[in-house]
């Protein structure tokens, strides 16, 4: 094995097989590419199981005559809060009657809060194929009304198709945005840790054309297979993991060129020596996101397939890409701080060696004090999670104010806050009216009626109102309540479904993922470090560590999200994913460590050989954690909060996982167990 694996880092590296292999790569980039680029994935986004009870009402309304009709709000207040005058009220049918003539579709009211202060016209709208023309529509009907409003009053269009079209409107350019916004962390921290104004480019190049090129096949597999995803949080993947395996090879590459007279041969040996860790932490990561494929929500189960997919375009790029590039620039790609032939490497890299070497050699001597104060560290982090709660409300979840999200605000202000969103059953037509009985005499019921029949007279559909603000525990309990009674009524074969029941089955179909996912998530990391390591104990002292710091990590970030950020409460696909990603990512930096300490260790000893692998790649995995870190946190420019807050619980872990754990507790522990952590292993 290693001497095939030497033969062919040779020939990716010698002077004729660098260009071959970089002909090839090109060739085949431009192919896939070439062939991808026409294939969009789908943009559909469902927050619920596709099994569960809200999905099965959501596809029963498609088969009602009105299947692509739906209402939206038109609230009216004055900018000073004040009753609203007889000549308002005036205005606010003109609107109305403009609000028909321009859907097609007749309009109701104005209808007038208790209060005086705010009205509300129901207008129904022909809803577009997708949330992108539904944007159109939406934009169409508010210019409509733009002109219309009288001194003093505020217009705003609301309910539940103008916020799904005000999230697709935020988006616009949002995904530009972010891969700006990530080329530019990237770059700026690949300069500092280089201190070369050439070697920066490379690696970049590299890792955006492998993200160029993941965002065309993750699309045409999500299309295939019928997947919905983020792509956003794909590239910051792909960035991410792709930066940190560039990092690994170019530090072994720095340190093979101070012993080696040919950059070739010496870029040949870094990348045999470097290939078992990249690609152990590749698999690791891409398996433990393949696990993702069992979850029930869909946008989490699309993010596990197209982020491995994503992740090995990655690990080839910087595998088979990136090495002949290095080669055909040379030694002088290090300009100024060139590696010379057996002499000591660059002042700057012997002091940050001699730096990690001290912090490594100071806790080797008190490895119980290391580890005490790490843990501890990690204890006070997790004491976040005391007082976080899940589920974030449809306002909530927006980190910029929206038109629709105001008007919902002012409409619960003003009328009751059911009225917004309204559940929806749908019943057998020869027991509707029993349905229709029994379920308005629920406590929290305003009123429910039957809307109509399909064409075949077979289903009835009743709309109920409740008096309770969506997504709060009094509407998901009614919810439930409704559920329980419309189920009870003898065959009338009732489901309960509209956006509260929607958010309902989405809490317990991620409550199940997690329970799925996150054992699964640490059973794929064992294996992988017990394949890598030959060991047994190794794997579950390194495993626990890294479930202590992901749970450390999830509290700090929600503590931060309540703090900093006036957060309530964590959405609902932020732990479990955050749990994946921590536990997945920091894998990695253990793999990139301990693989170098079971190296040192052979001739060494375990705590010397710890020391060596301390001081040798402190300086790299830090750089690679600090950049996963920054790119995770350019979620943070994405509208939505679930994005933001996987960002920041991401970074904070990534942080403290490289600066505290592989550097502080890892080492304090191997300092403990020395040549027993290989066991049974001598």
């Amino acid at each position: 094995m290693t001497t095939s694996r030497a033969r062919f880092s040779d020939r990716l590296t010698s002077r004729r097989g660098a260009w071959i292999s970089l002909g090839i790569v090109l060739i085949v980039f431009t192919a896939l590419f070439g062939l991808f680029s026409r294939i969009d994935a789908p943009s559909a986004n469902e927050a619920a199981p596709a099994d569960s009870e809200s999905s099965r009402v959501s596809a029963l309304l498609d088969k009602f005559p009105d299947a692509d009709e739906q209402s939206v709000l038109v609230v009216a207040s004055r900018a000073d809060a004040t009753i609203l005058t007889d000549s308002d009220i005036e205005a606010l049918k003109e609107v109305a009657r403009v609000l028909g003539a321009h859907t097609g579709l007749a309009s109701s009211g104005p209808s007038i809060s208790d209060d005086g202060e705010a009205a509300v016209i129901v207008t129904p709208i022909t809803v577009g194929a997708d949330n992108a023309e539904t944007a159109t529509v939406i934009k169409d009907l508010r210019g409509s009304i733009a002109g219309l409003a009288p001194d003093g009053i505020i217009l705003q269009v609301t309910g539940g198709p103008a916020f799904g079209a005000d999230i697709t409107s935020a988006f616009d350019g949002a995904d530009f945005t972010l891969l700006l916004v990530t080329i530019i962390i990237v770059a700026l921290l690949l300069i500092i840790t280089y201190r070369s104004p050439i070697l920066w480019l490379l690696p970049l190049t590299v890792v955006a054309f492998a993200d160029q090129l993941a965002g065309k096949v993750t699309g045409a597999v999500g299309a295939w297979l019928d997947l919905q995803f983020d792509a956003g949080i794909i590239s910051v993947l792909v960035f991410g993991a792709g930066t940190n395996y560039a990092l690994l090879l170019i530090s072994r590459y720095r340190e093979e060129l101070a012993v080696n007279e040919d950059h070739r041969q010496a870029l040949s040996a870094a990348w045999r020596k470097t290939v078992p860790a990249i690609v152990a932490s590749n698999i690791t990561v891409v398996l433990a996101m393949l696990t993702l494929a069992l979850a029930v929500i869909p946008g989490t189960r699309g993010l596990g397939v197209s982020s491995a997919v994503g992740l090995l375009i990655a690990l080839a790029a910087v595998l088979f890409a990136l090495p002949p590039v290095l080669a055909l620039c040379g030694r002088r790609v290090f300009w100024p701080f060139m590696p010379k032939p057996f002499t000591s490497m660059a002042g700057a890299d012997t002091a940050r060696d001699t730096i990690w070497h001290g912090i490594a050699t100071r806790v080797m001597r008190r490895p119980v004090v290391g580890l005490v104060s790490g843990l501890a560290l990690l204890a006070i982090m997790a004491t976040g999670l005391f007082g976080t709660s899940i589920g974030l409300d449809q306002v909530e979840k927006f980190r910029v104010q929206s038109e629709s999200a105001a008007g919902l605000e002012v409409l619960a202000d003003h009328f009751p806050p059911g009225e917004s969103q309204p559940i929806f059953i749908v019943a057998d037509s020869t027991h509707a009216d029993e349905v229709v009985a029994a379920v308005a005499d629920v406590d929290g019921v305003l009123r429910a009626h039957p809307l109509g029949e399909t064409d075949d007279g077979s289903l009835t559909k009743i709309m109920v109102t409740g008096e309770y603000a969506p997504g709060t525990a009094e509407s998901l309990a009614l919810v439930t309540e409704l559920r329980t009674t419309a189920h009870g009524v003898p065959d009338a074969d009732a489901l309960v479904g509209g956006a509260i029941a929607t958010d309902l089955d989405a809490r317990a179909g991620n409550e199940q993922d997690l329970l799925l996912i996150a054992p699964l998530v640490l059973a794929v990391s064992f294996i992988v470090l017990l394949v890598l390591l030959r060991s047994v104990l190794a794997p579950v002292v390194l495993l626990l560590v890294n479930l202590v710091s992901a749970v450390a990590a999830i509290g700090a970030g929600a503590w931060l999200s309540r703090v900093l950020f006036d957060q309530p409460a964590l959405d609902l696909q932020v732990p479990l994913l955050s749990f994946l990603f921590l536990v997945a990512l920091g894998i990695d930096y253990t793999i990139f460590l301990v693989h170098r300490a079971r190296a040192e260790a052979e001739t060494l000893g375990t705590r010397e050989g710890m020391v060596q692998a301390v001081t040798h790649t402190g300086a790299v995995i830090t750089s690679a954690g600090i950049v996963l870190a920054a790119v995770f946190a350019a979620l943070g420019v994405l509208p939505l909060v679930t994005l933001g807050q996987l960002g920041l619980i991401v970074g904070v872990g990534v942080v403290v996982d490289t600066l505290i754990v592989r550097t502080v507790v890892v080492p304090a522990l191997f300092g403990l167990l020395g040549e027993r952590i290989w066991w049974p292993r001598r």
